[in-house]
């Protein structure tokens, strides 16, 4: 027997792959002390399509159970694979400023650069390539934005530990998850 490859057949070959290249929310799995739906990888200033990727990352109330990913905290999960913590909506990818201690994510125009280089599975830590010791990691100090709901962290490097996994062990999520 014999298979053809037709225009429909192709159709839900694309289907499928936009499918799989999900956005989706960066979220921390311990709610730490967020008193709403955790903390998520969020651009630094401004909210939505007025955000400016040149602020950087830091951690910030999620939004996505309100049913919609923001698109300053929206990735793309296709990315994941390629090592690359990658906002499609601005066009930039994660990268660290430094492997050292206290190192800042800043946000920047998608290259090879081992500083965009990234291990995440999807779940659990999330660590430059160059340096698996190392892990992204909110800080403990909390501070509220535009209001007491809107609660921000610090975002940074920091070595990986059995006592700061609260601070450093990730997941994503759709919208309304």
């Amino acid at each position: 027997m014999t298979k053809t490859f037709t225009l429909a057949t192709a159709a839900l070959f694309l289907s499928a792959a936009v499918a799989q290249a999900d956005t989706v929310e960066i979220n921390l799995i311990d709610m730490l002390d967020n008193t709403q739906d955790g903390y998520c990888l969020d651009i630094s200033g401004g909210q939505g399509a007025q955000a400016d990727p040149s602020n950087g990352l830091q951690g910030h109330t999620c939004y996505s159970p309100s049913g919609e990913i923001f698109v300053d905290q929206g990735f793309d999960t296709e990315r994941f694979a390629d090592g690359q913590l990658y906002m499609p909506e601005f066009d930039v990818c994660a990268e660290v400023s430094s492997t050292e201690a206290g190192a800042t994510v800043g946000l920047a125009d998608c290259s090879d650069d081992v500083k965009q280089d990234f291990v995440f599975s999807g779940e659990g830590e999330i660590v430059p390539a160059s340096a698996p010791e190392m892990c992204l990691t909110l800080a403990e100090d909390t501070r509220t934005g535009r209001s007491d709901t809107n609660q921000i962290k610090e975002l940074a490097l920091e070595a990986c530990s059995e006592d700061s996994a609260a601070s450093q062990t990730w997941s994503h999520r759709t919208a309304g998850e």
